[in-house]
């Protein structure tokens, strides 16, 4: 039985490192050349699970192949229009000024009810206010609507507002991440100061952030 284990974590660890090494869109939308490494990735990794009789070797050596393959590709289509084109497609407009293109809905097999199942995950409901609509190659659908249908922006009406600043965690589930003061210019006596007007310590602290403007949240532990 522990051999069993032992091949199953040595294999799991595997697979992490190689959708680590493919990078992080094998995770999020993917290119259709990218969801097929990925099955068969996991399709080679499964054979020796599935026949003890095999050696590991089986799973890690074709597996080792075709993410350095994935990686080849990935390196010459960022060099090659034509062949990144050929791997992954290219954006396909489906809605151009608010003119429905129907060849190009028949010719990606999208039906009208999905188009509009795409739009409603984008949260537009009236097809007129769209003036946009491009089916990436990812699959993803980008909408455009028009100027007069957009939200106001606080630069539209003229509002000032402050400048976003992304915070940094000082204190992350009762344990000091002592490496990321200096980020803020801070030390453990400011920490201290922050946690006594909260009369808290570190271990009842589940988050402390702050930002590049001295804006803190705290969250005791529960």
């Amino acid at each position: 039985m522990l051999i069993y284990v032992l091949r199953t974590a040595i294999l799991y660890l595997t697979l992490i490192a190689s959708v680590r090494l493919m990078g992080k869109r094998q995770v999020g939308q993917m290119e259709p050349s990218e969801f097929v490494v990925t099955m068969l990735v996991a399709n080679l990794a499964s054979i020796p699970m599935e026949d003890p009789d095999l050696t590991l070797l089986h799973a890690l050596v074709p597996t080792g192949v075709v993410v350095l393959f994935e990686l080849l590709l990935s390196w010459l289509s960022v060099r090659s229009l034509g062949l990144r084109r050929t791997l992954c497609g290219k954006p396909v407009i489906l809605i151009e000024n608010g003119k429905i293109r129907q060849k190009d809905l028949r010719r990606n097999r999208i039906t009208a009810d999905e188009l509009t199942g795409h739009l409603r995950l984008k949260d537009v409901l009236d097809l007129s206010t769209v003036q946009y609509a491009i089916l990436e190659t990812n699959g993803d659908l980008s909408v455009f609507l028009y100027p007069a249908h957009k939200p106001p922006t606080a630069k539209d009406q003229q509002i000032q507002v402050r400048r976003q600043a992304l915070p940094v965690t000082i204190v992350e589930d009762g344990r000091l991440l002592e490496k990321n003061l200096p980020l803020v210019g801070k030390d453990r006596d400011w920490v201290r100061r922050v946690l006594d007007q909260h009369h808290a310590t570190i271990r009842t602290t589940f988050l402390l952030t702050v930002d590049a403007q001295d804006r803190i949240l705290w969250i005791g532990m529960e």
